[in-house]
């Protein structure tokens, strides 16, 4: 290869400077030589090897050079044959060209051959069509006749023969479809309404499938396979179904609901229970049916007991929820409604009964009451059972207040006993209402319960408030009982007929602890009694304590014989109060007594002279308390429970001859008596009238000094009950109330 060549050959670098990577690159290179060179001939006894190292280096650029010149050379052949495959690509592509062009013009004449034959393509079709129309034309004169030919069947009810010839000309539509490229031919027309016509006939007969099956099943059995077919024979050629076989189901279902449960046979406010019991003899009596009568003229897939229970149920669940949007219902609907609904529609009577077979399976079926409308319909029944118990309450309240200004006594049972009817009936009515709700659930029974609870405690605190303004006007003289007192002992009676049977209230499973808000109320009430009744003795007794004591007290006897003989005439009306309300008033009798008689005597009246009186006094409080033991043991009180002994510790304390002992006399006073106060210590001394202050002051502090019984000891309070005068400041200790 010449220079020329050569030349030509090298490949030509862009004019222009360097590029900066070449650059540094050379640069590097030559710093690398520069470096190796140094360190080679360093060392002068090297420079002797410089012509080996240096032919060395000849060498290998030698070798280089040769290296990249054959890169190069291949480099260059490599272009050589691509820049003859472009020219011959170039070619191809040229001759391609001209043969598109030629091409096109061709298709160009075609297309406008193509337009000249447009007419005869178009005669060619129509000379098709006409002849199968020619060949059709005998059978597509017949349609008219044959559409109202089967109009005339549905009309009679001959359905299956309507649906043979609906199919006929069907098919002989479908057979001028494809030839006359889907040509609509007026004749058809009346296809479309005619099948309507003929769902329309299937689902009407569905509808009176209950009735049908009883008097007509062949015209079931037909509407039904009528449905039945035209499925199977839709789905097999693949077409859009007509959907008879829903709309029959759906018939079915619509024609039982609107015969059991149409709105106008919604019952009317208070006819609910009638239109339950219809209910109840009639939803078993169509499952029946519909189990004997209607299930053979159906398929099996049809599952027509299953589908007639789940249908009645979802019409009958619907149409109570109308029921219950409606207008409130009464207490005794919604008691009737919830009490079908739980038991009665699930019961033997009706949807359990064992007659029904497992198809009808009604173990699937969702409740007929949602919670919420249980709840609502217990909520209703107990708001108006609680407005009317409230009204009954009261007018039974009314009745008894209006007997407590009779001019005759209260009435007695067989043994002699104030007797009302009064508690029997308020405690009949209330435990009616939670007897009858345990008919229905446990939680209506409970809120029931809770209702006449509270509605008792009501009425005892309005009682006990009639009681307050009868005892208010009867004092005041507005409007004076003949029979005041017998009449408060009869409400103690009927307060203890509550007492004792109110218990029965309480249902099975209940609280214990529910009943005891009317047990407090109770409590309250004999005690507002109690007190009234003794109220009124106190009045008859007051006079006759005045004169206590006295120095007339204590020559006779005749004023506590007085007090004796009124206390004893008032009480004899306690015989007629039943155990142990007549204990409680005795003792609570003889308890106002004895507190009169110490009111008496601590309020200063009398100071004994000298021992003689001091000796006096001491009997007469030993003789009264003797009489007073004898008057309540023969009225029938108990000694154990009587008040009277603290007349003898009494008795004791003023009958005491050596005045130093009496700190010891006041500590065991003071044991027996835990509530006497220092007050009332010194208002006895005072009576005794021989007491210095040194004494009176060394008796009051052996109440400080001596051992403080126990407040539990089970005393019943006296003298806290009793006022005594205030003391005078030299008879106060350092530590009194005084000081």
């Amino acid at each position: 290869m010449d220079s020329g060549t050569k030349d030509e050959m090298q490949p030509s670098l862009p004019p222009g400077p360097e590029w900066p990577e070449q650059e540094r690159a050379e640069q590097l290179a030559r710093g690398a030589a520069l470096k190796w060179a140094s360190g080679i001939f360093y060392r002068p006894e090297q420079l002797a090897r410089l012509g080996q190292y240096r032919s060395r280096e000849v060498q290998r650029t030698c070798s280089l050079e040769a290296r990249i010149k054959s890169v190069v050379q291949s480099y260059l052949e490599g272009v050589k044959t691509g820049v003859w495959q472009l020219a011959q690509a170039s070619e191809a592509v040229q001759g391609a060209r001209e043969a598109l062009g030629q091409a096109h013009g061709l298709l160009q004449g075609m297309e406008e051959t193509t337009q000249t034959l447009k007419p005869l393509r178009e005669q060619v079709a129509q000379h098709k069509q006409l002849r199968v129309l020619s060949q059709l034309l005998p059978r597509l004169w017949a349609v008219p006749a044959a559409v109202a030919h089967t109009q005339t069947l549905i009309d009679a009810q001959r359905l299956l023969e309507a649906y043979v010839c609906l199919r006929e000309l069907e098919q002989l539509q479908e057979e001028t479809w494809a030839p006359l490229e889907g040509l609509e031919l007026p004749v058809f027309e009346g296809l479309g309404p005619l099948a309507e016509a003929l769902g329309r006939a299937v689902e009407t007969v569905a509808g009176a499938a209950g009735q049908l099956a009883r008097e007509d099943p062949a015209l079931l059995v037909a509407a039904v396979r009528v449905a039945e077919v035209d499925a199977g024979y839709m789905a097999s050629l693949e077409l859009a179904p007509r959907d008879w076989r829903q709309r029959c189901l759906q018939a079915l279902q619509e024609g039982l609901e609107r015969t059991h449960f149409g709105t106008p046979l919604l019952p009317e406010p208070g006819a609910l229970a009638g239109w339950l019991e219809a209910l109840r003899v009639a939803l078993p009596a169509e499952l029946a049916i519909a189990e004997a009568l209607v299930a053979p003229c159906c398929p099996p897939h049809y599952k027509v007991v299953q589908l007639w229970a789940h249908t009645l149920h979802s019409g009958l669940r619907r149409c109570l929820q109308q029921l219950l949007e409606g207008p409130g219902l009464g207490a005794a609907d919604a008691f009737t409604l919830l009490h079908w609904a739980l038991h009665v529609y699930l019961g033997p009577e009706m949807m359990g009964s064992l007659e029904l077979g497992p198809e009808a399976d009604v173990s699937q079926l969702e409740p007929l009451l949602t919670l919420e409308n249980i709840e609502q319909l217990e909520a209703t029944f107990v708001a108006q059972t609680q407005a009317n118990v409230t009204q009954w309450l009261q007018r039974a309240l009314d009745g008894e207040v209006a007997e407590w200004n009779r001019e005759q006594e209260p009435g007695t049972d067989s043994s002699g006993f104030y007797h009302s009817p009064m508690p029997a009936i308020v405690l009949q009515i209330l435990e009616e209402n939670i007897r009858v709700t345990s008919l229905v659930s446990e939680s209506l029974q409970q809120r029931v319960h809770g209702m006449a609870l509270s509605e008792l405690g009501t009425f005892l605190r309005s009682f006990s408030d009639a009681l307050i303004r009868f005892s208010r006007d009867h004092t005041s003289g507005e409007a004076t009982a003949p029979h005041y007192v017998p009449y408060l002992l009869a409400t103690l009676n009927h307060q203890s007929a509550f007492s004792s049977s109110v218990s029965g209230l309480q249902p099975e499973g209940a609280a214990s602890g529910a009943l005891a808000p009317v047990g407090t109320a109770l409590d309250e009430l004999q005690r507002r009694i109690c007190r009234l009744v003794l109220e009124a003795l106190l009045a008859e007794l007051q006079p006759l304590f005045a004169a206590l004591p006295s120095r007339r007290w204590l020559s006779s006897p005749e004023l506590l014989d007085d007090v004796c003989e009124r206390t004893a005439r008032f009480c004899q009306e306690f015989r007629r109060v039943r155990n142990p309300a007549a204990q409680l008033l005795l003792a609570e009798a003889e308890r106002m007594v004895v507190l009169q008689y110490l009111r008496a005597l601590m309020q200063g009246r009398l100071v004994c002279r000298g021992a003689h009186e001091r000796t006096q006094v001491a009997e007469r409080l030993q003789h009264d308390a003797a009489q007073l033991r004898e008057l309540f043991l023969g009225l029938g009180l108990e000694e154990s429970v009587q008040c009277a002994p603290v007349l003898l510790a009494l008795r004791d304390l003023l009958n005491l001859r050596d005045p130093m002992l009496l700190g010891l006399e006041v500590a065991g006073l003071r044991q027996k008596f835990p509530d006497v106060s220092e007050d009332h210590i010194s208002a006895l001394l005072d009576l005794r009238g021989d007491v210095s202050r040194e004494q009176r002051l060394a008796a009051l502090s052996s109440l400080q000094a001596g051992p403080q019984p126990s407040p539990s000891a089970g005393h019943r309070a006296l003298f806290s009950l009793v006022p005594a005068p205030t003391p005078a400041l030299s008879s106060c200790l350092p530590s009194g109330p005084c000081a």
